[in-house]
């Protein structure tokens, strides 16, 4: 047994979560938050038969898919609003990461 610990990205939950549902794989939703720009993400828990993993993280690799996004970013020295007009930046968003761990013990009640 395995225990996937898959960090998504808010715009790709729904099809990531339909897919896992779709396909029998049941999973808890824990709302969390990170990354550079300290945008939503999901964090998924999925309980997974070790013959399935392989199967279980190309459904959340087929759902994600990261974007290019500009943003203004200010350095730490800037000065008040309006001295300073940051040229915008390329950054790349969405995705997803999984860990893959193994499960001791698994009881369910």
């Amino acid at each position: 047994m395995k225990l996937i610990i898959a960090v998504v990205h808010d715009r790709d939950r729904g099809k990531i979560t339909e897919n896992l549902l779709r396909n029998g794989f049941k999973f808890t939703k824990i709302g969390s938050t990170g990354g550079f720009l300290r945008e939503g993400n999901i964090t998924l828990l999925i309980g997974c038969p070790d013959a399935e993993t392989n199967r279980c993280l190309a459904l959340i690799s087929d759902g994600s898919k990261t974007r290019k996004q500009y943003v203004n970013v200010l350095p730490p020295d800037a000065g008040p609003v309006g001295t300073f007009i940051p040229s915008p930046v390329e950054v790349e968003v969405g995705g997803a990461i999984a860990f893959v761990m193994d499960v001791e013990r698994f009881e369910q009640f």
